[in-house]
């Protein structure tokens, strides 16, 4: 399979890593780009697991912190009514990952309080805040204001380009061949992708051995 051609940009993210920007998440990248002009104190993000959404909130944290916000990310397993003030601390910019798992009377809580300092809640779940089971009135009208952004699960191109950056990252060159091999197999997910490569450079040492299209089917079962 051809190396689909793409012009990819690039955000700073976490750690060393670059977060690609594809049709699959271009929207979501927009969103953040245009923070903190958001028309309403809270945005979801939402799509599926390994699609780039908690990858995405640490580049909302870094741009807040960038421009002099202090931001938090806050677990939703340590949210109640009475943590709220501590976990928020002095943020105006927050990130709750899979905030649909939260208490909602603290998440009311939290979205208020943020509202209040004139900050913005990130929310971020698999499923956007409509077909959240809610039942606190409040807090539902607050979710169902908020602009709600999917994220989907990588196409062919960002899964070959992601693939190729992550064995570049390694100093690791491999053919046109062995990344669409990867691609027409492996799970249509960053993690997939980053234990795929992590696995065959392993190999590669290991054996003294060059990654090709056969090597991968061994070495990864595909």
């Amino acid at each position: 399979m051809a190396q689909l051609p793409l012009d990819l940009g690039h955000l700073p993210a976490l750690g060393r890593d670059d977060f690609m920007v594809a049709p699959s998440n271009e929207a979501a990248v927009k969103w953040l780009e245009r923070w903190p002009d958001w028309p309403r104190p809270a945005l979801a993000l939402y799509g599926p697991p390994s699609s780039g959404k908690t990858h995405l909130a640490h580049v909302f944290t870094t741009r807040a912190r960038a421009a002099g916000v202090v931001a938090a990310f806050v677990e939703p397993a340590t949210l109640n009514v009475a943590t709220v003030p501590d976990r928020a601390g002095e943020a105006r910019a927050v990130v709750v990952d899979n905030a649909n798992q939260a208490s909602e009377q603290a998440l009311l809580h939290l979205h208020n309080l943020v509202a209040e300092r004139r900050g913005h809640l990130l929310v971020i779940a698999a499923e956007p805040p409509s077909r959240w089971p809610v039942a606190l009135a409040d807090l539902r009208s607050r979710l169902l204001a908020a602009p709600a952004v999917a994220v989907s699960a990588p196409d062919d191109a960002l899964l070959s380009a992601v693939l190729v950056k992550l064995f570049a990252d390694r100093q690791v060159t491999v053919a046109a061949d062995v990344i669409g091999y990867l691609v027409a197999r492996i799970e249509r997910s960053f993690a997939a992708a980053r234990a795929a490569v992590a696995a065959l450079d392993a190999a590669a040492l290991a054996e003294k051995h060059a990654i090709t299209a056969p090597f991968a089917r061994r070495v990864l079962k595909l």
